[in-house]
């Protein structure tokens, strides 16, 4: 069954047809990019995209399979090895890192949640993006602000030195339009489960308006399922995890009135860039005397790689689609005329979900062991010490807090039997204690070769980290039962989680690739040398990434 015309197309439709009449009056298509032109000026818009939890295993495994967007980038600078170098490989710490060029040892996001056993609020956990003082909130129903981000974004810094500068962030999660866009931007929005929102108080944009609009009547029809392309139906098996449910097969059909299943389909990516595409004709952007800057996070990859894992169809048509809404999105920029530089990445890379994966890891991917929960290991701590209460909070794979009103005797004691009890499980490959992470050597070098506790320490934070850092073993999945959520997900120590690709193209820039490991930290530097801004402090962790001299892009 042929699936209609996509939302981006229905979308969009307004949107190309008054940017071709105001800006040009070439056909809007996801043709390739146009014959190289010398390039010595800065770009007058830089459009950053994060594709959530697109490894750098997706991409090696598809990048020779695009048509569309991710074929023009191919043609500019790669940088396959890009490096998410932190330990916390989650979505709001890996968002941080793309535009701030700084660690989040230093941005302050540890984590997409932490505990604060201090805080005022009965919700001891803390969501990154959320002002956790507002009054009756808590992690889960929150207020979302920027508070918790220490430190500028690369828009920040581009509007400081010159104000004319307009900056703008959408994306499919609150946190990633939040830790890109930083706390100077024009406009942000993200999408809540159910339409596009901002924060409160702020107007929303007619193109906003048409894009809520658009998605709901889209969400409101059934979908027929998409067609499968000959290249997916290699994927195309399913595998059973358990309950009588299997994932592998899924070709996105969806009921009416299904806003989960959207969100986890291409689709979602589909109206993100229609209204991104909008509000660059309606803003103007890339058309005023300074660069102007969008980012965009684009969410759905991540939701069908926790929903169905990273290796069936679902995948697959997932990304050939968002080749294709790339393709289309850049060719509407060629309509209106902008002189672009976009950079694509990730948050982080994502591992297959252990009943498809253990056919190909010689026996060594496995669910976690519900005993690493912290409260049961807690428990266990509590029995062996006579002690009682909840000793242990926070997540059996990263940050675990011991309870903080014991005292300083019982604290040793708690500290070093949760150690004992980590380290001796088979599924673990190391815990560290804080003091150890505190006492560790900065990570420098390739980022490949930083040992564990220097990744631990990338995103180390002493007044938000926890008292013991948990590294599982690799393959080890840390969801326990598949059948009630989430199948897959990420987050680990280990280079699947960390290793993404950084694209940079430009017209005029001449393409190479560069195979050696580079840092998402490394983007912003690269962006502000390209538009030549000078940085001032804070400093970023990052270095700049010699692109292309001929385009106006070597580092200063």
């Amino acid at each position: 069954m042929k699936r209609v015309a996509t939302l981006f197309a229905s979308a969009l439709a307004l949107v190309t047809t008054n940017a071709a009449a105001q800006d040009s009056n070439a056909p809007v298509s996801a043709a390739a990019a146009p014959a190289a032109t010398p390039a010595k000026a800065p770009p007058k818009l830089i459009v950053t995209i994060s594709v959530d939890q697109f490894s750098a295993d997706l991409f090696a495994e598809y990048r020779n399979h695009f048509t569309g967007g991710f074929k023009r980038l191919l043609d500019g600078a790669v940088f396959p090895s890009g490096y998410q170098s932190h330990a916390a490989t989650e979505t709001c710490p890996g968002h941080s890192t793309i535009l701030t060029g700084m660690r989040p040892a230093r941005s302050g996001i540890i984590a997409n949640s932490w505990v604060d056993l201090k805080t005022a609020r009965s919700d001891k956990t803390v969501y990154c993006a959320e002002d956790e003082s507002v009054p009756g909130s808590n992690s889960i129903v929150y207020t979302v602000s920027d508070k918790h981000l220490l430190v500028p974004t690369l828009g920040e810094r581009m509007k400081a030195a010159n104000p004319a500068t307009r900056v703008v962030s959408v994306a499919g999660k609150d946190r990633a339009a939040v830790m890109m866009g930083g706390h100077q931007v024009d406009e942000l929005w993200w999408w809540d489960g159910k339409k596009f929102v901002s924060y409160a108080g702020r107007t929303t944009p007619p193109i906003v308006q048409q894009a809520n609009d658009a998605v709901a009547a889209r969400i409101a029809l059934a979908q027929p399922a998409m067609a499968m392309t000959a290249f997916c139906s290699t994927r195309d098996r399913a595998i059973d995890i358990g309950a009588g449910k299997s994932v592998g097969t899924g070709r996105f059909e969806r009921k009416e009135g299904d806003t989960r299943a959207f969100r986890a389909s291409p689709e979602a990516d589909e109206a993100l860039f229609a209204m991104a595409a909008g509000l660059i004709r309606d803003m103007k952007l890339g058309k005023g005397a300074a660069t102007d800057l969008i980012a965009i996070g684009a969410s759905a990859t991540d939701y069908v790689g926790h929903t169905y894992g990273t290796e069936g169809s679902e995948m697959c048509l997932q990304l050939t689609q968002l080749d294709q809404t790339m393709g289309t999105f850049f060719a509407v920029l060629e309509s209106m005329g902008i002189d672009y530089q976009v950079v694509l990445t990730a948050d982080h890379g994502g591992h297959d979900l252990p009943e498809r994966n253990d056919q190909h890891a010689m026996g060594q991917a496995a669910r976690i062991d519900p005993a690493l929960n912290p409260k049961a290991v807690g428990d266990a701590v509590a029995a062996k010490l006579g002690l009682t209460g909840q000793l242990l909070y926070g997540d059996p794979v990263g940050d675990v807090w011991i309870d903080a009103k014991l005292p300083k005797k019982q604290y040793d004691a708690v500290l070093a039997e949760a150690l004992t009890l980590y380290r001796a499980h088979p599924q673990v490959a190391t815990a560290f204690s804080r003091a150890e992470i505190i006492a560790a050597p900065l990570p420098s070098g390739p980022a490949e070769t930083w040992t564990l506790v220097q990744r631990a320490k990338a995103s180390f934070h002493p007044a938000r980290s926890g008292d013991i850092i948990i590294a599982l073993k690799p393959r080890i999945t840390p969801i326990p039962d598949p059948t009630r959520g989430y199948v897959a997900t990420h987050g680990s120590f280990w280079d699947y989680d960390r290793r993404v690709p950084i694209l940079f193209w430009r017209k005029g820039m001449a393409g190479f690739e560069q195979p050696l490991a580079v840092e998402t930290v490394d983007i912003a530097p690269t962006l502000a040398a390209t538009i030549g801004l000078t940085l001032g402090a804070p400093e970023m962790d990052g270095r700049c990434l010699d692109l292309d001299a001929s385009a106006g892009d070597s580092c200063r």
